[in-house]
C-alpha cells in the first residue's frame, strides 16, 4: 500500500536584510529533498513582503529570478483557521486551498528567525519544522537570551544594553578606555549585519547609531580573546549535537562578508582539540539549547577563551543551509550527509507531538 507524500512548505526569501542568504538556503533544502517522501511547496517571500507560491524552475531561486517570471508565481495566504490547515491561492480571480502537513520557514533573520512566521503557522495549526515561537524570538534577542543563559550558570562575555528613547552618554559612560574593544551590535538581527567593533570610545557613538538603523536596542559586548566554536543540536528531548568546529581568523572579526566568503578565514571541523574539551562543549550547547528551548534544531555559537573557558554568544535557530554551510558541515561530522539531514530534520517536524514548548 502506497503512503502518500507528506506536503511541506518551504518558505524563502523573506523581508529581511539576509533575504539573499535564505535563497541560497532554501535551494539547497528543495534540491535535496526526499521526493519520494515529501512534496516541496515552495512559497516565495518577496523583498516587499509580498508571498507567492512559487511554480518554476528552482535554480531561479538561487541567483533571484524567481520573483521575475509572473507566470511562475501566485499569491498566497495562510489559512487563518485550523479547519484548512494549509494554504489558500489566488489566481484570475479565483480561489484553491492545499493542505499543508509542515512548514519549513528557511528564512534568515527578522521577520523569519524571530518566530513571527512561527505565530502565523501556529495560529493555522501547521506544525512548524525547527524552534517554536518563544525559543525564536529567545534567539533573535541577544540580551534576553544571554540574560535567560547566564542565570542557568553559563557565562558570556559582559554587555551593556541602550534603547533608542534614552541613548544618552551615561548609558555607556562606565565602559572605560581599558574595556576597548568592544563590540556593538543591534540587539535583534543576524549575519553580523550592523555590527562594528570599535577600538577609541570616540566612536562609540557613531557605531552605536549604526546598530539602531536595524533596532530599537543595542548591545555593546565586550571583545573575547580567544576564538569562536560552535556545535550543531538536533532534536527536541533526545538531542543529537554534531562535532564542534572553530572558526581561525586572519582579519579582525567574522563580519558579514567574512562568513559567506571566508577568504581571510579557516573553519576547522572538528575542532582542533582534545576530545575532553569537544565534549564540554557539546554538553554547554546542549544546555543553552534546552535553557532557550529550542526544538528541531539550531546552532550554538561560543566563544573557547586562551584560559579555555566556554563563554556563550548566541543561537542561530535558522543557520545557514547549504551543504557547506557550517550547521550541516557539523553534522555531516557525526554521519548525517546533507540529504539525510534535511530529511531527518523535514521527519521531525512532520511526526511531532501537537502540543509543543512555545
Amino acid at each position: 500500500m502506497s503512503v502518500s507524500k507528506k506536503k511541506i512548505a518551504v518558505l524563502f526569501g523573506g523581508c529581511s536584510t539576509e533575504y539573499d542568504v535564505s535563497l541560497v538556503s532554501a535551494h539547497a533544502v528543495l534540491s535535496n529533498i526526499d521526493s519520494n517522501l515529501f512534496e516541496a511547496i515552495p512559497i516565495g517571500i518577496s523583498r516587499a513582503g509580498e508571498w507567492f507560491r512559487y511554480y518554476g524552475d528552482i535554480e531561479n531561486i538561487v541567483n533571484d529570478k524567481w520573483f521575475y517570471n509572473k507566470n511562475d508565481n501566485v499569491k498566497v495566504m495562510i489559512a487563518p483557521g485550523k479547519d484548512i490547515h494549509g494554504i489558500i491561492e489566488v489566481r484570475n480571480g479565483k480561489i484553491s486551498m492545499t493542505s499543508i502537513d509542515a512548514a519549513f520557514p528557511v528564512l534568515h533573520g527578522k521577520n523569519g528567525e524571530d518566530g513571527s512566521v512561527q505565530s502565523v503557522f501556529k495560529l493555522a495549526g501547521i506544525p512548524i519544522i525547527g524552534c517554536g515561537i518563544l525559543a525564536s524570538a529567545l534567539c533573535m534577542d541577544k540580551a534576553r537570551a544571554k540574560k535567560l543563559v547566564e542565570y542557568a550558570g553559563i557565562k558570556s562575555a559582559a554587555f551593556v544594553v541602550i534603547k533608542k528613547h534614552d541613548l544618552q552618554e551615561n548609558n555607556y559612560d562606565n565602559l572605560t578606555e581599558s574595556t576597548f574593544p568592544v563590540f556593538v551590535k543591534p540587539v535583534k538581527s543576524g549575519s553580523s549585519i550592523g555590527i562594528t567593533k570599535v577600538y577609541e570610545k570616540e566612536d562609540l557613538i557613531k557605531a552605536i547609531n549604526k546598530a539602531f538603523v536595524h533596532d530599537d536596542e543595542v548591545i555593546i559586548e565586550e571583545n573575547v580573546e580567544g576564538v569562536e566554536v560552535g556545535c550543531a543540536v538536533l532534536g527536541k528531548d533526545m538531542l543529537i549535537t554534531g562535532e564542534v568546529d572553530e572558526i581561525e581568523l586572519c582579519t579582525d572579526w567574522f563580519d558579514y562578508h567574512e562568513k559567506y566568503t571566508q577568504t581571510q578565514s579557516t573553519t576547522y571541523m572538528p575542532a582542533r582539540f582534545d576530545i575532553e574539551l569537544s565534549n564540554k562543549i557539546k554538553i554547554i550547547a546542549q544546555n543553552i539549547y534546552k535553557t532557550l528551548g529550542c526544538s528541531g534544531f539550531a546552532r550554538v555559537d561560543m566563544f573557547l577563551t586562551k584560559d579555555k573557558e566556554i563563554l556563550f554568544n548566541e543561537v542561530n535557530t535558522i543557520p545557514g543551509f547549504t551543504s557547506n554551510s557550517r550547521f550541516p558541515q557539523m553534522m555531516r561530522g557525526t554521519g548525517y550527509e546533507f540529504p539525510r539531514l534535511i530529511n531527518e530534520i523535514i521527519s521531525a517536524g512532520v511526526f511531532q507531538e501537537t502540543t509543543r514548548y512555545e
